[in-house]
């Protein structure tokens, strides 16, 4: 009974020490801690995106302690930040840094096609006088000091006139005004048919060219006044009283240039053909095998054949560069796959096609 009292006795004690509540720590009355401070945004750093870098492995998770009141304990394992690139100072599911996309195939773009070539024939005019562009020279008059006189070479199916003219102006229907009439005034000379004639101006007629500078005469002047105009004009019929149709004309250009020696030389920049109210410009085409807008007689030699297929002759010309080195069968078929000259390479506008018959009579294109 004693033992049994006692064993009460202690069961209570214990139980009244452990229902006692201990006082509460000091800071339990103070006030609440203020609110955290908002986090500022994370901070923007530059990456290299030209390698790629091995993120580090995740931490291990934490031993689970047997002491956690029971409550069963789970890991969240925390997952690696990613980059966006449409906001580079924030952090999103998109790209982590030091990750490089890989590059997306470009698609090649197919080759345009080349261009439509307008393939033209060439309009056959009958050039009444022709002064060969190569053989215009000044030549000095011995009898007047200081004076140059024009020569040139020449053909002419018709009678006609030259006229010699420095500093002229073109106006319509091809009419030439000179600028300094009192200078240089016009001089006329009557010329007979043939061909292969020489034309030299008579002495007393020439002109003293020191009044310009050397400047002045090595290239036209405002609104293409040139420095040396010589006029070819023949009537077809004496009959016929109308100067605008039945006068041709074949007007030359030229500049003069000064050599080393003190001589002047010619240099034609254009020449202009007035047939029947309708000015042409004429132009040398390259590689022809008829040389007539400079000497009038047919080449004989080789070179006469197409370029592409080396068998057919060559009668088609490329513009703007004039070259005549095709047959029409290449030149259509050239067309359809490129639009670069064989010869120069130069891109082409339009493909003339050229026929030319050996006469006496001189056709211009």
């Amino acid at each position: 009974m004693g033992i049994s009292f006692s064993t009460n006795r202690r069961r209570q004690n214990n139980r009244r020490h452990l229902l006692h509540h201990h006082p509460p720590p000091p800071y339990y009355y103070l006030d609440p801690p203020p609110p955290p401070q908002p986090q500022p945004f994370p901070p923007h750093y530059d990456y290299n995106y030209s390698t790629y870098h091995i993120p580090p492995p995740l931490p291990p998770p934490p031993q689970i302690n047997s002491c956690s009141y029971g409550h069963p304990y789970h890991y969240y394992p925390q997952h690696p930040q990613y980059l966006t690139t449409a906001q580079p100072n924030w952090w999103g599911p998109t790209m982590r840094p030091g990750f490089v996309c890989p590059p997306q195939p470009q698609t090649q773009m197919q080759p345009l096609p080349p261009p439509y070539v307008e393939n033209q024939n060439a309009k056959k005019v009958r050039n009444d006088v022709n002064v060969h562009r190569d053989t215009v020279r000044l030549e000095v008059d011995d009898l007047v000091p200081g004076h140059h006189l024009v020569s040139f070479v020449f053909d002419a199916i018709f009678h006609g006139s030259f006229t010699i003219t420095f500093f002229a102006k073109e106006e319509p229907n091809c009419t030439f005004i000179p600028q300094f009439p009192e200078v240089y005034p016009p001089t006329r000379f009557s010329f007979q048919k043939g061909p292969g004639q020489k034309f030299l101006q008579p002495s007393g007629t020439g002109s003293d060219l020191s009044f310009f500078a050397l400047d002045d005469l090595s290239k036209p002047l405002e609104e293409d006044v040139y420095p040396l105009v010589i006029s070819a004009e023949t009537l077809i019929s004496q009959n016929q009283m109308s100067e605008q149709s039945s006068v041709h004309k074949q007007v030359t250009q030229a500049v003069l240039e000064k050599d080393r020696d003190g001589s002047f030389r010619v240099k034609v920049v254009k020449q202009i053909l007035w047939i029947e109210g309708v000015r042409y410009e004429l132009r040398e085409l390259y590689g022809s095998s008829n040389q007539g807008a400079s000497s009038g007689l047919e080449d004989s030699g080789s070179g006469k054949e197409c370029v592409i297929c080396m068998t057919e002759a060559k009668d088609t010309a490329v513009l703007p560069c004039r070259h005549l080195c095709m047959c029409s069968d290449c030149a259509k078929e050239l067309r359809l796959q490129s639009n670069k000259c064989p010869i120069c390479r130069h891109p082409i506008e339009e493909l003339l096609e050229i026929n030319v018959n050996s006469s006496d009579e001189q056709h211009f294109t």
